[in-house]
């Protein structure tokens, strides 16, 4: 990989995501030599992919360069490719572009789609994990309504503008909000010889609520909002398969559609190499104690959605969203300080700071620790977080 040598301690880290940047980042001036690979040279700001997708926001407004963030840090190096394996006893990392040696070994890989083992709904649905896949979904709704334009079977014409959305969390309910709005306020230009009334945006959600992990407040505002777009929503139905025309799900209810975007659930991006018992199989989650360190391991760690550590209060792991990552990498950062200088670490402990979602234009739903509001002032609240964000990946 063409690394110098250096008389720090060489800190890897596989993922340029929240987790992986931040703990980067608060390595700077630390006397260690970081090597930050990633599959990317950017940093891709995920909340914001759904306006890719919608065409609202171009690719180049959510990435931002990794070799940017770095590039005056001393001792920092960044190299482009895709680690194939991890060798804790040899203490490599093995990527596509060769072979480098690690004296501790952070991982924030991040996570990916799940499609729950179903290979059928795999090949022939959407995803939306990544700016090449959102720039997908933007051509293939811009295709379809061209196709739909000169299709004279009116079937197959409303097969082409009929979108179903699995899973209703907050990428499902945000972007069924961005194609309503599409709908109300530009398709119709656009297609002015379609009947864009015709167009259907259906929200498919396996439980019994939208925003399930949101309070039942701010569930319910979302719902209503979108119901007021015109999105039809479909509670406690399951998708069982879709073959590139027809969603069949666990009910009598089907859709013919020529456009499904799987928003229904992530698992983590794991590596291979480490001993099988660290793996959460179900989730693909590597098990981390409170300092974030992978079980049975002293140099290697695990931060961000890859990463599961068991607490009383999260028995499962911490939730799959920027916060716990960013939290972990910066806690991460201090106790390695700590543990090179044989000082006691200090355990993990989440700062549940709330979360929200938007719906729409001009409306959202937010839940702090101690209020829950909707509507125009969540939506400043909204774009006051965003814009946060986008100064974070720049300082």
């Amino acid at each position: 990989m063409n690394i110098p040598q250096s008389p720090n301690p060489r800190v890897v880290i596989i993922g340029g995501g929240f987790a992986g940047l931040e703990f980067a980042k608060k390595l700077r001036n630390k006397n260690l030599q970081v090597v930050l690979l990633d599959k990317h040279n950017y940093h891709n700001f995920q909340p914001l992919m759904y306006q890719v997708a919608t065409g609202g926001l171009e690719a180049g407004s959510i990435a931002y360069p990794l070799r940017k963030v770095i590039q005056e840090y001393k001792d920092f190096y960044f190299r482009l490719t895709s680690v194939k394996e991890i060798d804790p006893k040899n203490q490599k990392v093995i990527a596509e572009i060769g072979d480098l040696h690690y004296d501790y070994l952070v991982i924030a890989t991040g996570s990916k789609t799940n499609f729950f083992g179903n290979k059928e709904i795999e090949r022939n649905v959407m995803s939306m994990k990544t700016i090449p896949q959102s720039l997908n979904i933007r051509s293939l709704i811009l295709e379809n309504f061209e196709q739909a334009v000169l299709t004279k079977e009116e079937t197959d014409r409303n097969a082409l503008i009929n979108f179903v959305l699995v899973g209703a969390g907050p990428t499902g309910v945000e972007l069924a909000g961005a194609l309503a709005e599409m709908k109300k306020a530009i398709l119709q230009k656009d297609y002015p010889d379609l009947d864009i009334s015709k167009m259907q945006i259906n929200l498919i959600q396996g439980d019994g609520r939208v925003l399930s992990t949101m309070s039942e407040k701010s569930s319910a505002a979302a719902e209503k909002f979108l119901l007021k777009l015109g999105v039809q929503i479909w509670k406690n139905v399951r998708v069982m398969n879709y073959d590139g025309r027809t969603v069949t799900t666990n009910s009598d209810l089907s859709f013919e559609t020529a456009t499904v975007i799987w928003t229904a659930g992530v698992k983590g991006a794991t590596v291979s190499g480490l001993d099988a018992s660290t793996l959460i199989k179900n989730v693909e989650r590597i098990r981390v104690n409170r300092f974030s360190q992978v079980v049975g391991y002293d140099t290697i760690f695990a931060i961000g959605d890859v990463a599961s550590m068991e607490t009383e209060k999260y028995p499962q792991g911490h939730p799959m969203m920027a916060q716990p990552a960013m939290q972990q990498g910066d806690l991460l950062a201090e106790n390695l300080v700590k543990m090179l200088a044989k000082k006691p670490m200090k355990e993990f402990e989440y700062n549940d700071k709330g979360s929200m979602a938007t719906i729409g234009r001009n409306l959202a739903v937010v839940d702090l620790p101690h209020y829950h509001f909707n509507g125009v002032f969540a939506w400043f609240v909204w774009m006051f977080v965003h814009l946060f964000f986008t100064h974070w990946i720049q300082k």
